[in-house]
C-alpha cells in the first residue's frame, strides 16, 4: 500500500469559492480522507504543502496532439482554410513522430495543469494500430489521463462542400478529388481490431471514437461508428456547428441541422460529447440536453480562427454538460486551459446583455474540471477533491503574484493564473511535475527530438505545402460567398 499525507495546503473544496485548510491521505492513487491539519497518519510519505493552494487537476476536453509540430503556422485562417491546410499541417506523419508530437503536447499540458486531455488523433487515409498505440503510449509516459478517439471520415474536406469541386479549375480539381480517406468500412474495420486489442488500463488511457465533422462522413459510415461505440461501450466525439459555414452546409447535405440529423441516425448518448457547438440552434440543444450529452467549448479556438462564440448559458440552462478545451496547439497556440477556461468566462459577456446571466468563475472552472471529467467518461473519479476520487491534483504558490493577497480563490483562479503559480502536479498521487521539471520524462531530450523532427517536416511536407497554397484562395473565396450568401443565423429556428 502506498500511503501520502500531503499537510499544510489549502485545499479547493466542491461548493467552496475561498479554500480550506485541511490535509490530505492519499492511498493507491485516490484521496482516501480529508482531515483537519497535522492530524497524525500512520505509515504514511509526508508532502508538505505549506503556502500551497491544491486544486483539482484540470480536465482538457478536446484537443489534437499530433499538431503540436505544427506550431506557428497558422495566420488569419478560418476554419476552413484550416481544414485545407490540414494535409501539409498534419501530413507525412509516422508512429514516431506521432509519439514525439502528442509527448511534447503533453508535457506543455501537465506544466500547465492539466492532468486528463481527449484527444481526437488523425492519420490517413485510415487508422493505424501502430499511430493510435503511439498516441496512447504518450500519455502513457507522462503519466496523464487520456481518452485517445481515431479521427476519422469517409468523405474529404472537398467532397464534403456542396459545389466546392466543381469550382475548381480541371486541373486543381483532379489534384484536389485525389485526396480520398479509406472506405467507412476500412476504418470501421481497423478501428474494431484497435478495440479488441487495447492494451491500456482504462482506469487511465481509454479508447472513443471521433468520426471528424457530420457533412465529412456518409450516414453509412456514421451508423457503422455509432454500431462500434455501442459494442465496446466506448464514447464518441464529433466536431458540430464550430463555424457558420458548417451551419449552412448541414442543411444542404442531411436536409437538417447537423444535430438533428445525428439524432435521426441514434449517435446521440450520454458517451456523446459535440466539439464547439457554436452555431447550435435552441431546438439543436433541447436535443443535445433531452440526450444527456455534453458539449465542449473551445473558446481560444474559437476566437483564433473567427468562428464566434458559443452560447454556454443556453446550453447550461438546458442542462446540458459543458466541458473546456484548448483545441490543438495550431489554433490556440500555448495549449493552457487555466487560458481556455478564463476566455470561457470572458466571452460570455460577449453574447450575453445581462450580466446576470455572464458565466460565472465558479462555473468556468466546473467546466474545466468536473465537466470535463463527464465529457471523457471518468465521472466523479477526477475533476474534483473529495473522498473516493484520484489523487490528480495542482499546487499553485500562494506567494504567486494573482494570488496575494488571497480573497476567493476560484475568482483568483479563474482570472488571474495562468500556470505560473505551479509548483507541482500529481495523477493517482504520482508526481509528474515539480518545480519546474518533469519527474517521468526527459523533457530535454524530446525538446531536441521535437526541433529534429519539425525541421524534417518542414521539407518533407514542402509539396503539400505547395498543393494547399493554390487550393487556397479558391477555397476562401467558395466558402466565404457561401456564407455572405446565407440567410441570417436565427437561434429559433430548425
Amino acid at each position: 500500500m502506498t500511503r501520502l499525507h500531503i499537510v499544510g495546503g489549502l485545499l479547493l473544496l466542491p461548493d467552496s469559492e475561498a479554500g480550506e485548510l485541511s490535509d490530505l491521505v492519499i492511498e493507491n492513487g485516490r484521496i482516501r480522507d480529508i482531515i483537519p491539519p497535522q492530524t497524525p497518519v500512520a505509515d504514511a510519505q509526508r508532502i508538505d504543502a505549506t503556502d500551497r493552494l491544491i486544486i483539482p487537476g484540470l480536465v482538457n476536453a478536446h484537443t489534437h496532439g499530433q499538431m503540436s509540430l505544427s506550431k506557428g503556422m497558422n495566420e488569419n485562417w478560418n476554419l476552413e482554410l484550416l481544414l485545407n491546410a490540414f494535409p501539409w499541417l498534419g501530413g507525412r506523419r509516422n508512429p514516431e513522430i506521432s509519439y514525439v508530437s502528442v509527448l511534447l503536447g503533453a508535457a506543455e499540458l501537465v506544466r500547465k495543469g492539466c492532468t486528463a486531455a481527449y484527444d481526437l488523433f488523425s492519420e490517413f487515409p485510415a487508422p493505424t494500430s501502430e499511430g493510435v498505440e503511439a498516441v496512447a503510449r504518450a500519455y502513457n509516459d507522462i503519466g496523464m489521463r487520456a481518452v485517445i478517439a481515431p479521427m476519422m471520415a469517409d468523405r474529404s474536406f472537398y467532397q464534403s462542400i456542396p459545389g466546392l469541386l466543381e469550382a475548381m479549375p480541371p486541373p486543381v480539381r483532379e489534384e484536389a478529388n485525389s485526396i480520398r480517406f479509406a472506405s467507412h468500412q476500412e476504418s470501421v474495420a481497423r478501428c474494431r481490431t484497435i478495440l479488441q486489442n487495447w492494451a491500456f488500463d482504462r482506469s487511465s488511457i481509454r479508447p472513443a471514437l471521433a468520426p471528424t465533422i457530420p457533412h465529412h462522413c456518409t450516414d453509412e459510415f456514421l451508423i457503422a461508428c455509432r454500431d462500434l461505440a455501442n459494442d465496446f461501450e466506448i464514447g464518441m466525439q464529433m466536431h458540430v456547428a464550430e463555424s457558420r459555414m458548417q451551419s449552412i452546409v448541414a442543411p444542404l447535405v442531411h436536409h437538417s441541422t447537423a444535430v438533428s440529423h445525428l439524432a435521426k441516425l441514434g449517435l446521440l448518448s450520454p458517451k456523446f460529447t459535440v466539439a464547439h457547438g457554436v452555431w447550435l440552434n435552441d431546438d439543436d440543444i433541447g436535443r443535445l440536453a433531452e440526450h444527456g450529452c455534453s458539449v465542449c467549448h473551445n473558446p481560444t479556438s474559437n476566437l483564433r480562427l473567427g468562428s464566434g462564440v458559443a452560447r454556454v448559458r443556453r446550453l447550461l440552462s438546458a442542462g446540458v454538460n459543458v466541458a473546456i478545451g484548448t483545441d490543438a496547439a495550431i489554433t490556440s497556440d500555448t495549449l493552457n486551459l487555466f487560458e481556455a477556461i478564463r476566455l470561457a468566462a470572458l466571452v460570455s459577456r460577449l453574447s450575453e446583455h445581462d450580466n446576470q446571466l455572464w458565466l460565472s468563475a465558479s462555473e468556468a472552472l466546473h467546466a474545466g474540471t468536473v465537466g470535463g471529467a463527464k465529457a471523457l467518461g471518468f465521472g466523479s473519479d477526477i475533476g474534483t477533491i473529495q473522498r473516493g476520487a484520484m489523487a490528480d491534483l495542482v499546487f499553485l504558490d500562494l506567494s504567486a503574484g494573482p494570488l496575494v493577497p488571497l480573497a476567493n480563490a476560484t475568482n483568483q483562479i479563474v482570472y488571474g493564473e495562468d500556470g505560473s503559480a505551479i509548483r507541482a502536479v500529481m495523477v493517482g498521487g504520482r508526481m509528474l511535475y515539480e518545480n519546474g521539471k518533469h519527474l517521468t520524462i526527459d523533457y530535454p531530450g524530446l525538446v531536441r527530438r521535437a526541433r529534429t523532427m519539425a525541421a524534417d517536416l518542414v521539407g518533407q511536407t514542402a509539396g503539400l505545402k505547395t498543393m494547399i497554397e493554390r487550393f487556397q484562395p479558391i477555397v476562401g473565396q467558395y466558402c466565404s460567398g457561401l456564407v455572405a450568401g446565407a440567410p441570417p443565423f436565427e437561434p429559433h429556428l430548425h
